[in-house]
């Protein structure tokens, strides 16, 4: 796999942004906290944008509790929050 130069000033750039001014390991340990802080931000948008969708086509809150770990309060709360959106 081949990255541009522009993907790695990228991806370097996300990485300072996060080490705050710091190098060693406190900046290495500052950047991979702040780039899995960002990744689990996008993944937990997916997980609620496909709850509402499971719950839109029939799926109960018990069972997308279930599925998701999520207690039935939560999984209630994303999916009226799809309804505030309409």
């Amino acid at each position: 796999m081949s990255y541009s130069e522009t993907d790695v000033l990228a991806a370097v750039g996300r990485m300072e942004k996060y080490r705050a001014g710091q190098d060693g390991e406190i900046g290495a340990a500052l950047a991979v906290v702040g780039l899995s802080s960002e990744r689990a931000d996008k993944e937990a948008a997916i997980r609620d944008d496909m709850i509402k969708v499971a719950h839109r086509v029939g799926a109960s809150l018990r069972q997308i509790a279930e599925v998701s770990g999520l207690n039935r309060k939560t999984v209630s709360n994303i999916v009226e929050s799809d309804k505030q959106d309409s």
